[in-house]
């Protein structure tokens, strides 16, 4: 082999060396990005402190609500079974205070669901970082379950109250029925 040759083939170890080791670092620069981006979801203050709050503040809107609703309806029940006249107008009085008295669970239940919306707010806008920096996929659409899914809800409606937003109207709907 000439010294051309063992140059040359020297070139092309120390060229492919170089390629290597560039990209190796890339390697690792795309790993301490992803930890970075993974440390940054706090998945640990996720799953121990804001999903069971979330979790607990919305058990206590159901409660609150479903004491609220028994409290309004035995007080409407009492106003409906009272007799007429006039004698009667302070237990009504009473009942009528105990219906506006319940109503105040409103406040209570808004207050709770605006600490969770801000949570998952917080995931969500956790998770939307994490999956641009990896460049996520969603593969849902491939999953033949959660396809299944969707289309069972879809053809039967079952997708939770409408915004007000996406409603149909009233004419809409009494064009269904024209």
């Amino acid at each position: 082999m000439s010294d051309a040759q063992r140059r040359r083939s020297a070139d092309i170890r120390e060229f492919e060396s170089a390629t290597v080791v560039s990209e190796l670092i890339q390697i690792a620069e795309y790993i301490t990005h992803m930890r970075d981006e993974i440390s940054a979801l706090r998945a640990n203050e996720m799953t121990r402190d804001r999903i069971p709050m979330a979790h607990e503040e919305l058990g206590s809107v159901l409660n609150a609500t479903a004491g609220a609703t028994n409290r309004i309806m035995n007080a409407a029940e009492s106003i409906l079974s009272l007799p007429d006249g006039p004698e009667h107008r302070p237990a009504m009085e009473e009942h009528i205070g105990t219906i506006f008295e319940a109503c105040a669970f409103q406040d209570i239940t808004g207050q709770r669901i605006s600490k969770v919306v801000s949570a998952l707010q917080s995931f969500e806008q956790r998770l939307d970082r994490f999956i641009g920096a990896v460049r996520a996929r969603d593969a849902a659409i491939s999953d033949p379950a959660e396809r299944a899914r969707r289309e069972r809800a879809s053809e039967l409606m079952l997708n939770g109250p409408q915004a007000v937003e996406s409603a149909p109207s009233q004419d809409d709907i009494d064009a269904l029925f024209a």
